[in-house]
């Protein structure tokens, strides 16, 4: 069963966070939960609190854990679910096995391509950088592309937030999240398929799933509104966190 935070009552909105960080990244969406919504943001597999992989680490995996929560949780009832970056690839993969689960989706930074050759070997090298040196080699070398320009000039309390919660991450749960987001399929063909209404968010900035990708995403779901955040690279949420509640906010306001 996996861990969760809550704040909020009413319509569920599930919120998956991203690699290789916890459901505290999700704490200025928690504090600023719109009226008649009740936010859950699980920590996913070995992140946080949550156990880790019972099998072979995969994207299915993460949305089959999450599916499990939501009958722990007795939500019989159509979710809104939203995930940035691995929460996004989970949300999509939880499309795929569930859309009758689905009210409606949040995709924020990231993409439906798989990885390339060239990506599956900066992942096994970052597998064995984690196995080696532990958490805090690994965020070191992420962060620049983790956070944008504007966000690693001006905001260095958002590189030390970041920090804070990767670190409390432990190699096994890194280095497995790494091979299931090496491993997972690509989701292009998915896409036409999803019926709900989609939010696509994106920072500006956002090197990782540049805004290009998050347009292959908004214009291959029939029912998709695109976000572009300024001034925020791959953590969109928490660099410009007033810009993305407001996108989540007139998003939600339709249900």
């Amino acid at each position: 069963m996996l861990h969760f935070q809550e704040a909020g009552q009413g319509t569920p909105v599930i919120l998956l966070h991203a690699f290789p960080l916890s459901s505290e990244l999700w704490q200025p969406q928690m504090a600023a939960v719109p009226d008649g919504f009740r936010f859950i943001a699980p920590d996913l597999p070995g992140f946080g609190a949550s156990p880790g992989f019972d099998e072979d680490p995969s994207i299915e995996h993460i949305a089959n854990a999450v599916a499990g929560m939501l009958e722990h949780l007795g939500l019989r009832q159509p979710v809104i679910l939203g995930g940035l970056s691995m929460g996004g690839y989970a949300a999509l993969a939880f499309a795929r096995l569930f859309p009758e689960w689905l009210r409606a989706l949040i995709l924020a930074d990231t993409r439906a391509e798989a990885d390339t050759p060239e990506g599956k070997q900066g992942r096994d090298k970052m597998i064995a950088l984690a196995e080696s040196e532990g958490a805090p080699a690994v965020v070191e070398q992420m962060l620049p592309k983790l956070l944008g320009e504007t966000t690693q000039r001006e905001r260095a309390d958002v590189a030390d937030t970041v920090r804070g919660i990767a670190a409390k991450q432990s190699a096994t749960a890194i280095a497995n999240a790494l091979r299931a987001l090496r491993d997972r399929p690509a989701a292009l063909d998915l896409l036409p398929q999803i019926q709900v209404p989609a939010l696509v968010v994106v920072g500006d900035e956002d090197t990782l799933t540049p805004p290009d990708m998050a347009r292959t995403l908004a214009s291959n779901i029939p029912n998709a509104k695109l976000e572009i955040i300024p001034r925020a690279g791959h953590l969109s949420n928490i660099e410009q966190p007033e810009e993305f509640n407001r996108a989540l906010r007139d998003f939600l306001s339709e249900f």
